[in-house]
């Protein structure tokens, strides 16, 4: 199985992202992936528009998309443009995924908090362990917007997922532990892990973040739209990070 995994387009009429997106699409096709998730940050200053313009790219598509929102995403606007693609059982106000695929169950989490860049996900953990230990499927993978682990750059620290540490203690007790948490909100792409689990950050479809751990100097950020993808095979995952 091979899921695809796209991050932070922020499409916005005074960027050029939804062309970086199409190119990172026309890429995927060369995989011809069984799934594709956005982590969410599809859109960029309230533009609503490109919500449907996005939809309209991924209906081209021959495989299932699912999507979550990013904290510079509107739900309600989101679900007036997929309407049903999120389970009914979440939180209130929280657009959540499970999908069952026969090999893995695929879990994504709604890390956004109305009014702050930030994340969490504390008053989601009873759901997500629910999510874990439930039904026919021992192997997951957790999907959510916010990073979990410290990339190091302090702006986008400031503003990861909180909970992260009830999380770890959470997924500690768990008999069968999920194979890995991928996430995006950093425009970085990177590799940390959380409670002895694989956690990525997958990079951004929109131009990249510097490398910066708050020194003097800013290092120059030259990088390409980039994405994830996880290939899942004879209960083992790999992820590899692709610049396109």
């Amino acid at each position: 199985m091979i899921i695809a995994q796209l991050s932070d387009i922020h499409a916005s009429p005074n960027n050029t992202n939804l062309a970086r997106f199409e190119h990172a699409l026309a890429w995927l096709e060369t995989v011809g992936p069984d799934i594709l998730v956005l982590t969410g940050d599809l859109i960029d200053d309230g533009w609503h528009e490109g919500y449907s313009t996005i939809a309209h790219l991924l209906n081209r598509l021959t495989y299932p998309v699912l999507i979550l929102p990013g904290n510079a995403d509107d739900r309600e606007a989101m679900k007036r443009t997929w309407n049903g693609m999120w389970v009914s059982d979440a939180p209130a106000g929280v657009l959540n995924i499970i999908m069952d695929t026969g090999e893995l169950r695929l879990i994504g989490i709604d890390t956004t908090l109305v009014g702050t860049a930030a994340g969490s996900l504390r008053h989601q953990l009873d759901w997500l362990e629910n999510a874990l230990t439930t039904g026919n499927a021992t192997d997951s993978v957790i999907f959510m917007h916010h990073h979990v682990f410290a990339s190091g750059i302090p702006t986008m620290d400031e503003i990861m997922c909180g909970g992260s540490a009830e999380l770890a203690d959470m997924l500690t007790r768990l008999p069968h532990k999920p194979l890995a948490i991928a996430t995006g909100h950093v425009h970085r792409p990177m590799a940390g892990s959380l409670a002895g689990i694989p956690a990525y950050i997958c990079g951004s479809v929109c131009p990249a973040n510097p490398l910066w751990f708050g020194g003097d100097k800013v290092p120059p950020v030259n990088d390409p739209a980039m994405l994830m993808i996880h290939r899942f095979r004879d209960g083992v995952l790999v992820s590899h990070t692709i610049s396109v």
